[in-house]
């Protein structure tokens, strides 16, 4: 039993538990103090190189979760049981699927993303829309253009979600797990102590190249692995550079 049964179905919770976490920890990094030792920009690039406001931001997110929280209750009741109960399956079952789970979407978002950079019409008139954060931060991980948001995330958790084969309630887990590393991949900070950088190569500073101008045609997975940048000559290596004032700078490598 879970502490949610009896007031709230998994497939509301599945919905809307992922878009309340998002604010949850996005607004957790938003009000740290500023950190600048651990910024891998400093305060002054990201008030000269950004060119949307925090709440043209806000407002962007907001938007693209309200059309992911539409499609993820269709798709959720559509698949849910009609007597209301489910039956999980053994914990090693769900840890597979969500594992398949976290294949398909890097699989999705990597070749859309790259898609979504090398043709120029699609790049200019939407996924330019998420580059105008040069310097990320937290609460703009979700920040895209309307449609992007639906093909790229929306559309890549669904499918992820129906390949795998896991139930509402092992959804609920993936897509927490999901958000919040998205979120951490946009923070701009390099913490000690951050689970997401012992575990994961794609990290924050590895986003954090692409989003920078030598980058931009490198480092396309996300959020989870790197496999495909590597397996396909896309991904660029990068070291953490000390700044004068404290920080650390995420510098590319050359590509061989």
């Amino acid at each position: 039993m879970v502490f949610w049964e009896g007031y709230v179905s998994d497939e509301v919770m599945g919905t809307f538990a992922p878009i309340v976490l998002y604010w949850i920890y996005a607004g957790f990094y938003q009000l740290l103090p500023p950190l600048d030792n651990y910024r891998l920009h400093s305060r002054r690039e990201e008030d000269e190189k950004n060119v949307v406001s925090l709440s043209a931001v806000v407002k962007g997110v907001l938007l693209q979760q309200l059309v992911q929280a539409t499609v993820a209750l269709l798709l959720l009741t559509s698949k849910a049981n009609p007597s209301g109960t489910t039956v999980q399956p053994s914990i090693l079952v769900q840890a597979f699927q969500i594992i398949i789970a976290m294949f398909v979407m890097d699989t999705w978002q990597y070749f859309v993303h790259r898609y979504m950079h090398q043709n120029k019409f699609l790049y200019r008139h939407i996924h330019s829309q998420h580059h105008r954060l040069v310097v990320p931060y937290a609460i703009g991980a979700l920040y895209n253009h309307p449609l992007e948001g639906l093909l790229l995330d929306t559309f890549g958790g669904a499918i992820s979600y129906l390949v795998s084969g896991m139930t509402s309630r092992t959804a609920i887990m993936f897509f927490c797990f999901a958000i919040v590393k998205t979120v951490d991949d946009h923070c701009g900070l390099w913490l000690p102590g951050n689970i997401f950088h012992m575990f994961f190569q794609n990290n924050t500073a590895y986003h954090d190249i692409h989003h920078q101008l030598q980058g931009l045609k490198y480092n396309y997975s996300q959020p989870f692995f790197s496999i495909w940048d590597k397996i396909l000559g896309t991904h660029m290596p990068y070291n953490l550079v000390k700044r004068a004032d404290g920080g650390f700078t995420a510098k590319a490598l050359k590509k061989d």
